[in-house]
């Protein structure tokens, strides 16, 4: 995400400013002309385009504005994705996806909260970005089509994972209350030979749970070798000038880290500077400074977690091959006691994944790294 800085007219240039509300079976449009305007609230149906249409031009007309006059809209991200984002853009819409939980709120302990309500607020904000205003809100970036769809893979293979370790641990649990455990190697019809802390046969109940426990979980290790085959193709394929190719090319770096930092935007989100991957992240600081009290709070963490739980294993990966690296060696002179070493990995997680991105779309890899041999 990144802070708004577009700006979009001027305060006396006529534009229509529009705020959707989206939900399941309805949208509701706030529209207003700008400053001072009484905004006008329309409902249609949920993914009716063309009644999003027809609406625009009745808005047009009640504020007295020409056919050819810009529009501008917003919504927040949520559920609904992006698509309604391209479609608003191929209206000649001018659209902005807005991040929820930037949007200012009041801090009474109890506020009114209807869609009317989240319609006309999100309308009155989209006036003061499109005058220039800053840091009202922070914007979703969008990604391209084809990076949008070449990103389920990787989060496919994540959720695959946590299916995995979610049915080996049940197991291992359903055993445990028998005084039995999970063998390291599972072969064939293993539950039939596993004995409880009695040395009895397991219930037969527990073993035809085990052994469709065990299918599904065969379904799983299938298709992330499946997965697992498709990436390695990718991979193999690319161009040697491709992100992707860069990054296998060093050591400690794999190919399913690589393609995660790839799919979640370590190219396609054009960041500026270092400090943009840092709040990607969520490994930035957090000062606290009022009046003589001043103090770090630690690290936001509010971030991308499936880039901040592949950054972390990378830098634990990049210790271990790259041994050489002035990034190993800042975090041995650095982390000497345990708990250092749990500050100084996210440190060094942040300082490599900056280096991988300038790698990346540079082509000049990290200081001291060593590349894999053929």
């Amino acid at each position: 995400m990144t802070t708004t800085r577009s700006h979009v007219g001027s305060v006396s240039e006529a534009m229509l400013y529009v705020a959707f509300e989206l939900s399941a079976k309805r949208w509701k449009l706030a529209m207003t002309a700008g400053f001072g305007v009484e905004p006008w609230i329309r409902t249609v149906p949920a993914g009716d385009l063309p009644a999003v249409r027809r609406t625009l031009e009745q808005a047009r007309g009640r504020f007295g504005l020409a056919r050819e006059t810009l529009v501008v809209s917003c919504y927040e991200a949520g559920r609904d994705g992006f698509w309604i984002h391209r479609a608003l853009l191929a209206m000649g819409v001018q659209n902005r996806i807005v991040d929820s939980a930037s949007i200012e709120v009041s801090r009474r302990a109890r506020r009114a909260k209807t869609d009317r309500l989240d319609a006309l607020k999100l309308v009155r904000m989209l006036v003061r970005v499109c005058a220039g205003e800053r840091d009202v809100w922070r914007e979703v970036h969008v990604p391209p089509e084809a990076a949008e769809a070449a990103r389920q893979v990787s989060r496919e293979r994540s959720a695959l994972v946590e299916d995995q370790t979610r049915l080996t641990n049940q197991m291992r649990s359903w055993l445990t209350t028998w005084g039995a455990a999970l063998p390291q190697r599972r072969t064939g019809a293993w539950w039939t030979t596993v004995c409880t802390g009695t040395g009895t046969a397991l219930p037969s109940e527990l073993q035809r749970r085990l052994a469709r426990a065990a299918e599904r979980l065969a379904l799983v290790q299938t298709q992330i070798d499946t997965l697992d085959r498709e990436q390695a193709a990718t991979g193999a394929a690319a161009a040697s000038t491709d992100a992707l190719k860069r990054l296998i090319a060093l050591k400690g770096v794999g190919m399913t880290g690589a393609a995660v930092l790839i799919a979640e935007g370590l190219v396609w989100r054009q960041f500026r500077n270092r400090r943009e991957i840092g709040g990607l992240l969520g490994f930035a600081p957090t000062p606290f400074q009022s009046g003589e009290t001043r103090h770090e709070q630690g690290i936001s963490r509010a971030g991308n977690r499936r880039l901040q739980a592949v950054s972390i294993q990378l830098a634990w990966q990049w210790v271990r091959w790259q041994p050489e690296s002035p990034l190993t060696r800042w975090f041995q002179h650095f982390a000497v006691t345990p708990r250092l070493r749990r500050i100084g990995i996210v440190a060094l997680a942040r300082k490599l994944v900056i280096a991988l991105w300038r790698y990346s779309t540079t082509g000049a890899p990290p200081i001291g790294a060593t590349l894999k041999t053929a």
